[in-house]
């Protein structure tokens, strides 16, 4: 599946790895994953993309994005929307289809990656994969079909050259949740508590 040869880029979609994992009931271990990755080709690039709120004093994904900054990812980020559904209720809405799609194109026009490696169960992507591989890269995709309901879309699934199911890299990257560091400060608020239903506290190292 992995050719040393290879030129490989991450591109990780980080509130979708943040629930599949999750569905799956460990925490990814932003290390290990990027040092796993490492020793199966040269890795050129790891891209993190996430949605934040620009507005509150703390976000619960903040020590991860800084972590992540430092520490060999680009991380890629956008304000997220705030909005108000039909009953009332405030909620975050932030997608990085757009950003990520982007960047991987770029790559492929200059040829600087062999193989695609993407971190999302989003059907959308079905599209984007479709255009590597008509640039003839190759395209593996990380979800699950573990969890209840499964976090992959079939359609993703089927168009990519390879389906890596993240149960099988438990041992490689994963961490239990007990490991995970206690904060000591995280005042809640609907803002934060929105975006912890989006994309999960994700600061998991």
């Amino acid at each position: 599946m992995f050719d040393p040869r290879e030129k490989i880029a991450l591109f990780i979609d980080g509130a979708n790895l943040y629930a599949t994992s999750r569905a799956l009931g460990f925490d990814i271990d932003y290390r290990k994953l990027l040092d796993s990755f490492h020793k199966r080709g040269y890795l050129v690039r790891a891209y993190y993309y996430t949605a934040l709120v620009e507005d509150q004093e703390y976000s619960s994904i903040r020590p991860l994005i800084d972590w992540l900054d430092y520490n060999g990812y680009k991380v890629v980020t956008k304000p997220a929307k705030e909005f108000t559904d039909s009953t009332g209720r405030r909620k975050i809405k932030g997608n990085m289809d757009i950003e990520l799609a982007i960047d991987a194109m770029e790559l492929a026009y200059a040829d600087a990656v062999d193989h695609f490696v993407l971190f999302s169960g989003d059907g959308d992507f079905r599209s984007l994969v479709d255009a590597l591989q008509r640039r003839g890269k190759k395209v593996s995709i990380i979800s699950t079909m573990t969890s209840q309901p499964p976090m992959i879309s079939d359609d993703l699934r089927r168009q990519a050259d390879h389906f890596i199911d993240l149960m099988s890299l438990k041992a490689e990257v994963g961490r239990d949740p007990s490991e995970r560091p206690v904060r000591r400060f995280e005042p809640v608020t609907p803002a934060s508590a929105a975006v912890s239903q989006q994309d999960g506290d994700e600061d998991d190292l």
